[in-house]
């Protein structure tokens, strides 16, 4: 499918497409010497992990052979692949400058990595999907390790995604799981970018926000044949990720696709950085968050602001103290947590009255779109059991104590306002069950 750029939207602006096209179906990795053709290829680097060379790579190297196009070939012998420094320093030393387009065969880490490589030689990207597992395919950006830290870098959105339902169909049923649970955290990111947009007059488009339900709406009429490897199935949920970062790149934000409970993923995954605690796969850890969200909201849907509750949480909020708490929960990754609220001064007690009018102001607003837009939790808790993903951070190795304190660092993971930074304004956070 050809993407083209909006030029009409009743938002106002101009949505650019990044990605050029998609396709996804039976048999659409043998056109890929098509697509090296289309972008001027004669010679390609084919990057992949042991695990995704078997499930796809060692078949395209016969079709790129057949069809007469020359390639290098570089497998990470580790799997499952780390996405750091080691793994991107190896990709740019095997790197063939004779080569004048990449391909990438894998997922995450693959495409994360063939991202940065696009980025650095300004060659074409071709990423041949062996998972739908999550929605980075088709964005502009690569979620990376630096130094121990878990980074957004900015890179550049591969010329075209191929989704062969031939390898997809036969991904791992946890990557199968990850990739929904993907798509669910849309539930929350859509109710949150409304909501940022009646409490801080914070840009939002109708559109994208609809391109993206309707993706999740296919993604979960489509959940139950899922894991019986269901071709209409998986077929959606591929869509369904790369719709989500085609919309991130209309917007020019992540908001349509990540909210609250990407941070909690993103909060766990930093603990796991610094201390070696365990961690998940991103789609799983967003579809826990997801579910934790939901109880939140469900919480939410209960309640009337107080002005002087709130206004005194605010008084008495110790920020010296709490940054000193954030420190030991995340360790070296809070300093950047708080170099951010150095900049966004969200704590200000003069800030957040102005955003305590409106929310009071605006409390049924708020409401009605909680409403719309995030089912109730034992919605999602269905969801999960069809899917066979866990529902608690305990199932995949953490302490369920360390919630409180997860959700409210999600509210200083990025300048964005998300769940938990309603909650801390309504005065409220701590009162807060997500167990």
């Amino acid at each position: 499918m050809r993407l083209e750029n909006l030029t009409d939207c009743g938002c106002g602006k101009t949505h650019c497409a990044l990605l050029e096209e998609y396709a996804v179906g039976d048999g659409v990795l043998s056109l890929v010497p098509e697509y090296v053709k289309k972008y001027g290829g004669t010679k390609a680097f084919m990057l992949s992990d042991r695990n995704t060379f078997d499930a796809a790579g060692e078949r395209l190297c016969g079709i790129l052979k057949d069809n007469g196009i020359p390639f290098v070939s570089h497998v990470f012998p580790a799997a499952p692949l780390k996405p750091d420094e080691e793994t991107v320093g190896s990709a740019v030393m095997h790197y063939d400058a004779s080569c004048d387009i990449i391909i990438g065969v894998g997922s995450g880490v693959i495409n994360d990595t063939c991202k940065i490589l696009h980025h650095l030689t300004g060659r074409p990207y071709i990423i041949a999907a062996t998972a739908p597992s999550m929605d980075g395919y088709s964005s502009a950006s690569s979620s990376m390790e630096r130094d121990g830290l878990k980074i957004s870098l900015s890179t550049d959105c591969p010329n075209a995604v191929l989704g062969d339902l031939d390898v997809l169909t036969r991904a791992p049923e946890r990557m199968l799981s990850s990739g929904i649970g993907d798509m669910l955290a849309k539930y929350i990111s859509i109710a949150e970018w409304r909501i940022s947009n009646i409490i801080n007059g914070e840009y939002y488009c109708e559109h994208i926000a609809g391109m993206v339900r309707s993706a999740l709406k296919k993604c979960t009429d489509n959940a139950g044949g899922l894991l019986r490897r269901d071709k209409d199935a998986v077929r959606a949920v591929f869509e369904g990720l790369v719709i989500s970062g085609v919309a991130m790149n209309y917007a020019g934000i992540s908001r349509p696709a990540s909210g609250v409970e990407h941070y909690f993923s993103h909060v766990w995954d930093m603990r796991a950085l610094e201390f070696g605690l365990p961690s998940d796969l991103h789609g799983i850890q967003c579809a826990i968050g997801t579910l934790y969200a939901a109880r939140i909201y469900d919480q939410l849907r209960q309640i009337r602001p107080d002005r002087e509750k709130a206004l005194r949480y605010v008084r008495s909020f110790d920020y010296a103290q709490y940054s000193n708490s954030l420190r030991k929960f995340i360790g070296r990754g809070a300093d950047a947590m708080i170099a951010l609220e150095e900049r966004e001064q969200k704590y200000s007690p003069e800030l957040h009255e102005k955003r305590l009018n409106t929310i009071i102001e605006r409390w049924d607003d708020i409401l009605a779109v909680i409403d719309e837009e995030v089912p109730h939790a034992s919605d999602i808790e269905r969801l999960l059991d069809i899917i066979r993903a866990p529902k608690s951070i305990a199932e995949i190795g953490l302490d369920p104590s360390i919630l409180p304190m997860s959700f409210h660092a999600t509210k200083d993971i990025r300048d964005k306002y998300v769940l938990s930074r309603l909650c801390w304004d309504l005065g409220i956070i701590d009162e807060i069950d997500i167990f």
